[in-house]
Parts: C-alpha cells; structure tokens; sequence
C-alpha cells in the first residue's frame, strides 16, 4: 500500500471538526505547505467522528460555513466535501475517506494525511490506525520538545518508527530549515510486522495552544457581542458565530 514520492499535484488532507475552525488550524496548514511544498491543503470537516459519538456541536453546514470563511482565499487552501456526512449516517472513517482522495489523484501525485499532535495522540483508537501511514504518509505538527520515544508511545500497536530520511524528490532536506527558515521539518521511517515502510513526517513545535472545546466554552460564558475568543478566530468565523448564535 505504500505510495511512491512523485512529481504531479501534492495535495494534504486535513480532516477535523472545525468546530469552530481557528487561527491554530491555518497556522499548522500554512507550516506543512511550506514544509512540504504543497499544492494544496484541503480542509474537510468531518461529517460523523466514531470517536465522538456525541456528534459535534454545531451542524456540519455551520462548521462547512465558518471553514470556507476560515481560510478565504488563501493561496492553496481549499474546502473539500470528502468527509461529509454519509447518506447512511454511518461514521467517517479516515482510511477510507483517504484511499477515495488517493485513487482521484493523478499517478505521479501525491497525498498526506496532516493532522494535529492530539489527533495523532489518539490514532491507537482509530478504524485501522495501524493501515493509514501506509495509504498515505502522515505529517504532524507536533508539541514543542516532542521525542522520538514520545513518537512511539502514540503510534499503533505493530508499528515502529526509525531514523531520519535522506531528502527526496521536491521535498526539502531535513538538515534545512525549510521556506527561508520559518518552518523546519524532522522525517522518520515508519515501519509494520508486514515489512512494509512509509515515511513520517514531523512539524516539531508547532502546536498551538487554542482549544476548539475552550472556545466554544468561552462563547457560551460571554455576555457581550465581543468575546475573549475573536484573539483566536479569523474574523469572518468570529462574525458568523455572532451572526448565527452558535455555541450560546
């Protein structure tokens, strides 16, 4: 299942809530298409998370809203359906909405899974966790002081994680800091019981300290049309909750 480093479209898929989406968010996707050399990021809120069958606070159209206004038009950030709620209501499932992304792709293209250091906290608990970074090469944005043994403790049962990556392809080397030194970027081998390998990408440093759960809660204990959380929302999505009553 491993996937080739090619020279067509390189495309990250960045799945969540978004609820709400917050300057966090852009902040790790602006650092991995710098990092990475991206084409695009695609942010795609996530219709029905398994590990939150509680279901997100505001409605998927809301979250799609406040997503598309997050990013405006930012060069190389979209908005992506791909995991929109199912007609069954079933859950999303992250290896099948990225195998679906993989096979649109062009053959020389390539795709990443970027996600959050919490997200990939939690990847022991996801519908075949262990499978993903071998469907598509994971990137993560790390907390400051992350270790390579910290790395391990998180990842799946059967999986292994080894020394750096020479450079390859596009992709910016290691020892570098990478865009003019504003983003640098650690790559590791990933490994499984199967022999299989995949390479593993680090953003170290990068995790910001805004909490979507903080915020919603910030929102419901404000009184006024102005609350402590516009510091960390993008203007128009602090504009929209007010507009809409979300999270009151």
């Amino acid at each position: 299942m491993n996937q080739p480093i090619g020279r067509g479209p390189r495309v990250a898929f960045f799945g969540g809530s978004f609820d709400p989406p917050h300057l966090g968010h852009l902040a790790v996707a602006r650092a991995a298409r710098a990092a990475l050399n991206l084409d695009s990021v695609l942010f795609a809120p996530v219709g029905a998370q398994p590990l939150k069958p509680q279901g997100s606070t505001a409605r998927f159209a809301d979250r799609l809203a406040m997503t598309r206004l997050a990013i405006g038009t930012e060069e190389g950030f979209a908005v992506s359906l791909a995991d929109a709620p199912n007609p069954s209501g079933a859950p999303n499932y992250t290896l099948e909405t990225l195998l679906r992304l993989r096979a649109e792709l062009p053959q020389e293209g390539v795709l990443f899974c970027l996600m959050g250091a919490d997200s990939f906290a939690g990847l022991r608990g996801w519908h075949r966790g262990a499978e993903i970074p071998f469907v598509t090469p994971l990137v993560v944005a790390s907390r400051p002081g992350e270790r390579l043994d910290d790395l391990r403790a998180a990842l799946p049962e059967g999986l292994g994680v080894g020394p750096v990556l020479e450079a390859e392809g596009r992709q910016p080397d290691v020892s570098q800091p990478a865009s003019s030194g504003e983003v640098e970027m650690r790559r590791y081998l990933l490994s499984n019981r199967a022999g299989e390998e995949a390479p593993f990408y680090l953003l170290p440093g990068l995790e910001v300290g805004i909490s979507a759960s903080a915020i919603r809660q910030q929102v419901r204990a404000a009184s006024g049309s102005q609350t402590p959380v516009d510091a960390v929302l993008p203007e128009a999505v602090s504009a929209y909750i007010r507009a809409h009553g979300l999270y009151r």
